[in-house]
C-alpha cells in the first residue's frame, strides 16, 4: 500500500450510557453567590468606610473637627425629619436640572453642527479649546452682573461646567463611529440630525453616558461651589448655602450631615439613574462589557 492511498476504517457508531448519576450543574456556595452583589460589595466598602470614620473621630476626640460617624448621621436624620435638608435639596436640584439639560442641548447642538459641517467643527474645536479650561465657579462673579442675584446665575455657570466636557466626549464618540456604518446611513438616505439621531448617537452611546456622567459631576460639585458665594450674597440656597450656613454657626455635625447627602445624591444618581441607562442601552446591545 502506497501512501497515496490511506486506509479506509470502517465506521461505527458507539452508544454511550446517560450520565444520570451526575449533576450537570453544581450550584455555588452561598457566599460565593453574594459576593457576585456588586451592591452588597459597595456596601461592605461603605461600612468599613464609615467604621473607619468612627474610630478615626473617637481617636481625635474633637467633635468640632470631626464629629463621629454617629453623630453625623444623628444629624442627617434630624435634618431631614425637620424638613429643612430636603428644602434645600429641592432647592439645589430645581438649579442643577435647569443647568444640567441646558448643557446638554447646547452641548449636542454643537456636536451635531461638528459632525456636518467644517465650520462647525472648527466652532467646536475653538470654542473648547478657549472655554474649556476655565473653571466654572470663576464665572459665578460675571454671572452676578449679567443675571442678577437668582438662579439664571446658577444656571449659566453650570451650563458652562457641563458643556464643554459633554461635547468633547460626544464629539469623540462620534469620530469614532466606523465608516462603514456612516455610509450605510447615508445609503438609506439619512441626513442632517436623522442621520445623527439614528446612526452616530446610538453608535456613540458610550462615550455620550461617560461625558454625561462627567458633566452631572461637575455640575453638582460646582454647584454646591457656587452655592457657597450665591447663599452668602442672597440669604438663601440650597445645600451649599446649608453646609455654610452651619459651618458659620460651628455646628460641625451638620456641615457633615449636609456633605453625607451630596455623597449620596450622588451614589443614587449614578447607580440607579446612569448604571441603569447603561444597561437598558449599550449593555444589552454588547457595546460594554
Amino acid at each position: 500500500m502506497t501512501a497515496l492511498h490511506a486506509p479506509i476504517r470502517p465506521e461505527y457508531e458507539r452508544q454511550l450510557e446517560p450520565l444520570t448519576h451526575v449533576s450537570l450543574e453544581r450550584r455555588l456556595p452561598l457566599a460565593t453567590r453574594l459576593w457576585e452583589q456588586a451592591w452588597l460589595r459597595k456596601s461592605v466598602l461603605l461600612a468599613l468606610l464609615a467604621l473607619a470614620w468612627e474610630i478615626i473621630a473617637r481617636e481625635q476626640d474633637n467633635e468640632l473637627l470631626l464629629p463621629t460617624f454617629l453623630a453625623t448621621a444623628s444629624a442627617l436624620v434630624e435634618g431631614l425629619a425637620s424638613g429643612e435638608l430636603l428644602e434645600r435639596t429641592a432647592l439645589s436640584l430645581e438649579v442643577l436640572l435647569q443647568g444640567y439639560i441646558g448643557g446638554v442641548l447646547v452641548a449636542f447642538v454643537l456636536t451635531a453642527l461638528a459632525v456636518s459641517t467644517r465650520l462647525g467643527r472648527d466652532l467646536l474645536s475653538t470654542l473648547t479649546t478657549m472655554f474649556n479650561p476655565l473653571p466654572a465657579i470663576a464665572l459665578l462673579p460675571i454671572a452676578l452682573l449679567w443675571f442678577g442675584i437668582g438662579h439664571g446665575s446658577l444656571v449659566f455657570v453650570l451650563l458652562h461646567s457641563v458643556l464643554w466636557p459633554l461635547a468633547l466626549n460626544t464629539y469623540a464618540g462620534f469620530q469614532g463611529v466606523p465608516q462603514t456604518l456612516q455610509m450605510a446611513g447615508r445609503n438609506y438616505g439619512l441626513r442632517g440630525v436623522r442621520y445623527v439621531l439614528q446612526i452616530l448617537v446610538p453608535a456613540a452611546l458610550p462615550s455620550i453616558l461617560s461625558g454625561l456622567k462627567i458633566g452631572w459631576a461637575f455640575a453638582w460639585r460646582t454647584l454646591i461651589a457656587a452655592e457657597l458665594v450665591f447663599g452668602a450674597s442672597s440669604g438663601k440656597g440650597g445645600l451649599g448655602w446649608y453646609i455654610f450656613q452651619n459651618r458659620n454657626e460651628l455646628f460641625t455635625d451638620r456641615v457633615f450631615a449636609g456633605l453625607a447627602l451630596v455623597v449620596i445624591i450622588g451614589l443614587i444618581v449614578e447607580n440607579l439613574g446612569f448604571n441603569t441607562l447603561e444597561r437598558v442601552t449599550v449593555r444589552r446591545w454588547g457595546l460594554l462589557r
